[in-house]
């Protein structure tokens, strides 16, 4: 059996309502000394009034992993991944298969678990709430402080820095000193390669431009089951139009967008894991990478619809009717992995 892998990268925390939430955070907090603020009234009430509909400080984000955690002691738990440059900690949030309220869930939660991410990009998040909104890379320092940042997104390994990319310390797209030469890419790739052999699909999701995106960047050749991803990504397509009336389009990183290197997701497809795309959301370049935020729901929303949609395609094929028969319960204890990351 594999487990499913979904890796979400997000220009702001666009968080799916999975538990049915209303929300707006009210700033009550204070650091507990590790990076993690403490909130400071009931997990519920802080939670009921977070607002889905704008972008959140990662100070938020930490006191809203916090409050979902006691909120749903029974249903989530918070894991430890790894640290940041800047010495900042990386958590995700695992939810357990026991989730009732939405029976669609439900039928996935049977035989999955979901971990999530939030932010990987934590200390550029911070500082593109600080300094510079438009900040896309990590903030290690290189060539003795003289620039900083490494594009996340080109450090993988998978044919790193060849195509796509820079080795100027400078440059937006700096690939690092080495394939995966940061603190983040490092957490991210020894989580997911301890479990590869179990892992059957990965989703990154961006911004922008309104395009589901398969292997490879790095080359024109197209990856070995090209058709099938094709069909469930057009599928995808479909039911994300159906939602609000966006049109994303279909094809390899290559071919429909542009050559790059060292991205996570063609890496995650080069070991070996068979689903592998990446969601370029909205939209086709009037806000470009500053959404606004009264995009951020419907965007949520088809983007939702579209995971799930991807979800039932991913499911039939692993868990059709003529292969159900042959599972036992001690064979379905599958996990999601669900890792939210700012690409951006």
């Amino acid at each position: 059996m594999k487990m499913l892998l979904w890796t979400v990268c997000l220009l702001g925390i666009l968080v799916p309502r999975m538990f049915g939430l209303k929300v707006q955070y009210d700033g009550t907090s204070s650091n507990n000394g590790h990076g993690i603020p403490e909130e400071k009234q009931s997990p519920r009430s802080s939670v009921e009034v977070y607002d889905y509909k704008k972008y959140h400080p990662i100070e938020e984000i930490y006191v809203w992993m916090i409050q979902i955690e006691k909120m749903y002691s029974k249903l989530v738990t918070q894991h430890f991944l790894g640290m940041t440059y800047e010495a900042r900690p990386m958590y995700y949030l695992k939810i357990l298969q026991n989730y009732k309220t939405d029976l669609r869930i439900s039928r996935f939660l049977r035989k999955l678990d979901f971990y999530i991410l939030p932010v990987i990009n934590i200390d550029g998040y911070v500082y593109s709430w600080k300094t510079n909104r438009r900040w896309r890379k990590s903030r290690a320092s290189h060539s003795n402080g003289t620039c900083f940042g490494t594009d996340l997104n080109r450090n993988f390994n998978s044919s790193w820095c060849s195509i796509g990319a820079s080795k100027n310390c400078k440059h937006v797209t700096f690939c690092g000193t080495g394939p995966v030469s940061e603190p983040e890419t490092k957490a991210i790739s020894r989580a997911i390669e301890d479990k590869k052999d179990s892992i059957l699909c990965y989703l990154s999701i961006h911004s922008y431009g309104q395009r589901i995106l398969t292997p490879y960047g790095y080359t024109k050749k197209r990856p070995r089951n090209y058709d099938e991803l094709i069909q469930i990504g057009k599928k995808t397509a479909k039911e994300l139009k159906a939602k609000h009336g966006s049109n994303y389009k279909v094809g390899t990183t290559s071919e429909m967008l542009y050559f790059l290197s060292g991205s996570s997701r063609d890496w995650a497809y080069d070991i070996g894991i068979p689903f592998a795309y990446t969601f370029e959301l909205r939209d086709n370049g009037t806000y470009k990478f500053v959404l606004p935020e009264n995009q951020i729901q419907p965007t949520c929303e088809e983007i939702t619809a579209a995971v799930l949609a991807m979800l039932d395609e991913i499911y039939k094929k692993e868990w059709g009717l003529a292969r159900a028969v042959v599972l036992s319960p001690a064979t379905m204890g599958l996990s999601v992995f669900l890792f939210i990351m700012i690409f951006f």
